[in-house]
C-alpha cells in the first residue's frame, strides 16, 4: 500500500522552486536587536546619571558649599518686665491679656491715698522752711543794723577817749607848775579812764555784733539747706505719687499678666510683661565649624515652622562675643579630668526683613530653619592665609629669631649623635 507522499506529483523539470516564508528567519535576528536596545538604554541612563551627578557636584562646589544652615534657631524679642517702683494695693488694672499698648499707656494704678498725704506733708514742710529762711534773713538785717550802731558808738567813744587823753596831757604840766589844782587834774584823769573803758566796751560790742552776724549768716545757710531738703522730699513725694500709675516703657503686647485688683505689691514685684512683637529678631546657634565664612550683612533664608511654605529673608546682624557655653550658669572647666571635645555653638543674631502683615504673625519662641549665604566671603580665606604668612615671615625676621631656632636645634643634633654612637 502506497503512502500519501508517493501520490504527490514531482516537480517538473525547469519549474521554479518556491522560496521559504519570510518569517522563517525572524527568530534568529530578534535576540540581537533586543540586546542592542537594552545596551543603548543602559548607557543613556548611565550618562544621564553621570551628568546629573556632575551637575550636582558642580552646583555644590560653586554654590552649595557656601550655604550654612541650622534648625537650632528661635525668634526672640527684648521683652520688658513691668514692675512697680513703690508698694501698695492695686486699685485698677487698665489692660487685658495680649493687649497692644504704646509708650506711656497706663497699665495699672496703685492706691495713692498714702502718697498724697505724704506730698501734702512735704509741701507744708517746705512752707515752714521758707518761713525759717525769711526769719533768719530778717535777723540778719537786724544784726547788721546792730553792728552799724555798735560801730558808731565805738567811734564816739574813741573820740571821747582821745579828747580826755589830750586834756590830761594839757593839764598835767599846769598842775605840776601850780597853775592848776591837783583836784582838776585828778578829775581829768578820771574822765579819761572812763572814756577808755567806754571805748573798750564799745569795741567789745562791735566784736559781739560781728559774731552775732556770723551766727545769723550760718543760720541762714542752715535754713536754706533745710529748705532744699524739704523741696527734695517734696519732689520725691511727687514722684511716688506719679509712680502709683505704672506706664508702658515700650510699645508691644501685654503677656504674662499676673497682677489683680486688690493685690498688695512690693517694689519690683512682677506684674506683667510687654513684648515688642514688632521688633522680633532671630538668634541662630550655628556650630563653630559653620561660622568661618559668616560675616555681617550676609543674606539669610528663613523658614518658620509656623508658616509652612513661606520663605522669609533677613541678614546677619551680629555675632555673640563668645560661645553659648561661656555664658552658661556653670561654664565648663576643660583643664580638669578627662576631656571630650564637643562642638560648640555660637549665637548669631539675624535681622528679619519682612512686611508688617508677616511680622504680625511672628512670635518670640517660634522655631526657624536658617540658611546663610556665605559666598560673599569666598576671598577672605585667601586673605587670611596671606595675612598669616606675612605675620609668620615678620616673626622669623625679628632679631634673635634665627639663633634661638639654632639653639633649639642643637639638643636634637646632640641626641642624634648619641644615638649614632650607641648604634
Amino acid at each position: 500500500m502506497s503512502t500519501s507522499a508517493d501520490t504527490l506529483p514531482s516537480p517538473l523539470p525547469g519549474a521554479p522552486v518556491a522560496a521559504p516564508a519570510a518569517g522563517s528567519s525572524a527568530p534568529s535576528r530578534s535576540p540581537s536587536r533586543s540586546s542592542s536596545r537594552k545596551r543603548l538604554v543602559f548607557f543613556a541612563g548611565a550618562g544621564l546619571v553621570i551628568l546629573a551627578g556632575a551637575a550636582w557636584l558642580g552646583q555644590w562646589w560653586l554654590v552649595g558649599r557656601y550655604f550654612e544652615s541650622t534648625d537650632d534657631a528661635y525668634l526672640q524679642a527684648d521683652a520688658v518686665t513691668v514692675a512697680p517702683k513703690i508698694s501698695g494695693y492695686v486699685a485698677e488694672v487698665y489692660v487685658a491679656d495680649n493687649q497692644t499698648v504704646k509708650v506711656g499707656d497706663p497699665l495699672l494704678r496703685l492706691d495713692d491715698g498714702t502718697y498724697r498725704a505724704a506730698l501734702d506733708q512735704a509741701k507744708a514742710t517746705v512752707a515752714a522752711r521758707e518761713a525759717d529762711l525769711t526769719r533768719a534773713q530778717a535777723e540778719l538785717r537786724q544784726r547788721q543794723a546792730s553792728l552799724e550802731q555798735s560801730q558808731a558808738q565805738q567811734r564816739v567813744a574813741r573820740l571821747n577817749a582821745q579828747h580826755a587823753a589830750d586834756e590830761v596831757r594839757r593839764y598835767r604840766p599846769l598842775a605840776a607848775s601850780g597853775a592848776e589844782t591837783s583836784e582838776r587834774l585828778a578829775n581829768l584823769v578820771n574822765t579819761s579812764d572812763q572814756a577808755q573803758a567806754t571805748l573798750a566796751a564799745n569795741t567789745a560790742g562791735v566784736a559781739a555784733a560781728q559774731a552775732q552776724l556770723a551766727v545769723t549768716a550760718a543760720q541762714i545757710d542752715q535754713a536754706r539747706a533745710q529748705l532744699d531738703a524739704a523741696q527734695a522730699s517734696t519732689r520725691q513725694s511727687n514722684l511716688d505719687l506719679q509712680d502709683t500709675i505704672v506706664r508702658a516703657a515700650q510699645p508691644g503686647r501685654v503677656g504674662d499678666r499676673s497682677v489683680r485688683v486688690g493685690q498688695y505689691v512690693q517694689p519690683g514685684t512682677r506684674a506683667m510683661t510687654v513684648v515688642p512683637v514688632q521688633n522680633v529678631y532671630l538668634v541662630a546657634n550655628f556650630k563653630e565649624t559653620q561660622i568661618g565664612h559668616m560675616r555681617a550683612n550676609q543674606p539669610v533664608s528663613l523658614h518658620v515652622d509656623a508658616l509652612p511654605g513661606t520663605e522669609l529673608h533677613g541678614v546677619v546682624d551680629s555675632f555673640a562675643p563668645g560661645t553659648g557655653s561661656q555664658f552658661a550658669l556653670l561654664p565648663p572647666e576643660n583643664a580638669t579630668g578627662n576631656f571630650t571635645k564637643i562642638v560648640q555653638r555660637v549665637p548669631v543674631r539675624i535681622r528679619i526683613d519682612t512686611g508688617p502683615a508677616t511680622r504680625s504673625l511672628l512670635l518670640p519662641g517660634l522655631s526657624v530653619t536658617a540658611e546663610v549665604d556665605t559666598r560673599g566671603a569666598r576671598d577672605d580665606e585667601q586673605k587670611l592665609q596671606e595675612e598669616n604668612s606675612a605675620a609668620a615671615a615678620a616673626s622669623h625676621a625679628r632679631p634673635g629669631t634665627g639663633p634661638r631656632a639654632d639653639s633649639l636645634a642643637e639638643p636634637r643634633q646632640v641626641t642624634d649623635s648619641a644615638e649614632t654612637r650607641h648604634g
